[in-house]
């Protein structure tokens, strides 16, 4: 797993050169994001298919 330091290096190594610095957060945002999905996925923190759309619809027939 890559350090914090790792991963901003290679974020912004990956951004042009006239990015700005709210492309720069919305990329760490969006990164930290992905992270917390991993992690939530490999602990096994889930829903199925079906959970989801009961959870959002409801029980409609």
């Amino acid at each position: 797993m890559q350090s914090v330091k790792e991963m901003a290096r290679e974020v912004i190594e990956h951004l042009p050169d006239t990015a700005t610095f709210d492309d720069l957060m919305y990329e760490f945002y969006v990164r930290q994001k992905i992270e917390a999905g991993l992690k939530d996925a490999a602990e096994g923190r889930v829903l199925s298919h079906e959970e989801v759309v009961r959870e959002l619809l409801g029980d409609q027939p």
